[in-house]
């Protein structure tokens, strides 16, 4: 008899109540327990004046080491935005778009990376939408028109991931950016973001922080004379007194993409969050929970209900989707019986983490069944 694949991590680190099996890291992951001494940290640092600003400094340039080092870029190329639909709508303001310009996305793609083009004040370029199931649907909607690719690599909606590397080789040809949201795979996935030219992620879902921050990388080798067309106090070079008759000098660093103070109690609490994923390597999260996702896909199609999902763990992430007319009774029933799972938009989400083990998959394949046959 085999025995079942236990958690990566220890429960027991997590804020996660007993007998609750915690699948929604794709939507919330569970809190660590040390995320209420994190904040608390940052409350005696806030009360300590200059002193206390400088502790905060301090934690700034970690998050940027720690988050750096997990995306193998340099630690100034990393700087942070209030969330992922920010960045993207500094990076599309800050482009002199041509007639005739083009933006490739995924037919599903999600808002934040969509949004910022189609409301454009100024002239916006069009957005070429790709259709189909194909992997290579993005790649083949690229053409000479084509100025940007932006792409979640690995989707919100069911769960697919897409190949950065064909993406990348593909906008070199035509000359265009390729923007990157790592939102649905930071914290599990290795990354390298070298291949984008820029790329955000939010910190509360696989990378175990919380709202507030999201980070975001600007390839300087890539894309070294990039400019936002706003700015704040803290994006300047000259800090928060500057010589106006001067002009403006930004920071020379990614923390241009920060114009305001940033939320220094997400930080604090996004530190200890890398701080804990440092312990297990990318790969190895990476490894666990695709045994996780491929054995519930298997389990799913075996009970008649077919993941739209891709199955090969090669192109998808680790969240399995199924697609449904599913009410908010569904997910509510559920979670009354124990399981957290994140349900909306047409379909269920099950996403695990380092947290979750096989005896999970278990219950899920008792309760689910059960609730969708009423």
């Amino acid at each position: 008899m085999t025995q079942s694949l236990p958690p990566l991590f220890d429960p027991g680190d997590f804020a996660i109540s007993p007998g609750i099996v915690h699948v929604c890291a794709g939507g919330e992951s569970a809190p660590l327990r040390s995320h209420g001494p994190a904040v608390e940290a940052y409350l005696r640092d806030k009360a300590e004046g200059m002193v206390g600003r400088d502790a905060q400094e301090d934690v700034i340039g970690r998050v940027r080491a720690r988050a750096g080092a997990v995306w193998s870029v340099p630690d100034g190329d990393i700087g942070f935005v209030a969330n992922v639909a920010e960045g993207m709508s500094m990076l599309v303001e800050s482009i002199d778009w041509r007639d005739g310009d083009t933006v490739c996305v995924e037919g599903s793609e999600y808002p934040s990376v969509v949004a910022p083009f189609l409301a454009a004040a100024r002239r916006a370029p069009q957005v070429r939408f790709a259709r189909g199931t194909g992997p290579d649907r993005i790649v083949a909607a690229i053409d000479s028109t084509t100025r940007l690719v932006a792409v979640s690599y690995v989707s919100y909606l069911n769960g697919e991931r897409f190949d950065l590397a064909r993406l990348r080789a593909r906008a070199d040809e035509v000359g265009a950016l390729l923007v990157v949201d790592y939102t649905q795979a930071a914290g599990y996935l290795p990354i390298d973001a070298s291949v984008a030219d820029f790329a955000f992620s939010a910190c509360y879902k696989w990378l175990l922080g919380v709202t507030g921050c999201a980070l975001a990388f600007w390839n300087r080798a890539r894309q070294p004379h990039w400019r936002p067309r706003t700015a704040g106090w803290y994006s300047l070079a000259t800090g928060a007194r500057p010589d106006y008759r001067e002009g403006l000098a930004l920071r020379p660093d990614a923390l241009r993409f920060t114009r305001g103070n940033p939320s220094h109690v997400s930080l604090y609490v996004l530190d200890g969050a890398l701080a804990y994923l440092e312990r297990f390597r990318p790969e190895k999260i990476q490894a666990h929970v695709q045994a996780l996702t491929t054995t519930l896909h298997e389990r799913l199609r075996a009970a008649g209900l077919d993941p739209s999902t891709p199955a090969d763990p090669a192109r998808h992430g680790a969240s399995i989707c199924i697609d449904g007319d599913y009410g908010p009774h569904i997910p509510a029933e559920l979670q009354r019986r124990g399981i957290l799972l994140w349900g909306n938009r047409g379909r269920l989400r099950i996403s695990f983490h380092g947290y979750n083990g096989e005896t999970d998959i278990d219950r899920i394949m008792t309760e689910l069944p059960a609730v969708l046959r009423g």
